[in-house]
């Protein structure tokens, strides 16, 4: 079962939208609850289309319930893919009982050093982590200089122990590829804000969950709206960053 089903078949409730926001670099679904539930998504946008605009029903969204949203997680236009996983991570239940406020980055130099690391996509701490590792993968679709071009994917994934997964992965459908390279018995983390931190992710391999609860939506949705990178958005605050690991 492609992941994208399996997240949405574990919903378990619904609840009216009060607003999206589509920023220039976040996207965020804020659930009309009490008390207010705010889910985070990179905001995607897929190559210029003269197909019509990337979300037909803009201006009218606040017209769908969060389940309907969400569903747009399967989408091929990855603007509404993002709505659909910022609307999905609204409704996810976290289980903040098994999560641990940890960085990401800590644990990949952890689980890395002296080891081989792929990472899919090129986060801030690649450089601290080309130095402890003993090779260092950096696979993106926009290389930078000594990242690789992702379309190695195929060939480098299956020698990384340790690989780093970017969540916008569930966005532009690229991880069932991307989970299905790495080796069963290598330390695989999914990380960055879009990361839904459900359990179900666990069945596909994953060792741990590295992602965003949004304590205050207010303060997240200022900063969205004024274009704020995620840096930005963490250092204004109203944000929890939180890692759950698989305990089997």
């Amino acid at each position: 079962m492609p992941i994208t089903d399996a997240l949405l078949d574990g919903l378990r409730e619904d609840a009216p939208v009060r607003q999206v926001l589509i920023g220039a670099f976040w996207t965020a679904v804020v659930l009309d609850t009490e008390p207010l539930r705010c889910g985070l998504a990179s905001t995607l946008r897929g190559e210029t289309s003269h197909q019509g605009p990337p979300v037909p029903e803009a201006g009218t969204l606040l017209d769908y319930s969060a389940c309907e949203l969400a569903a747009w997680m399967r989408s091929a236009e990855t603007l509404k893919a993002s709505v659909g996983l910022a609307a999905y991570n609204a409704l996810l239940e976290v289980d903040e009982a098994a999560c641990r406020q940890v960085n990401a980055s800590r644990l990949i130099l952890e689980q890395g050093a002296g080891r081989r690391v792929a990472i899919v996509g090129h986060f801030p701490f690649v450089d601290d982590v080309r130095q402890a590792a003993r090779s260092c993968w950096v696979l993106e679709l926009d290389p930078r200089p000594g990242d690789v071009s992702a379309d190695r994917a195929e060939e480098l994934l299956p020698q990384a122990d340790v690989v780093a997964l970017t969540s916008t992965s569930l966005i532009n459908h690229t991880f069932d590829d991307l989970i299905g390279l790495c080796r069963p018995e290598s330390f695989v983390i999914m990380l960055g804000p879009s990361t839904p931190l459900s359990a179900v992710l666990f069945d596909t391999g994953i060792s741990v969950l590295s992602g965003t609860v949004v304590r205050d939506p207010g303060r997240a949705l200022r900063s969205i709206s004024q274009g704020a990178t995620f840096r930005q958005i963490k250092r204004n605050g109203g944000l929890s960053l939180l890692s759950m690991t698989r305990t089997d």
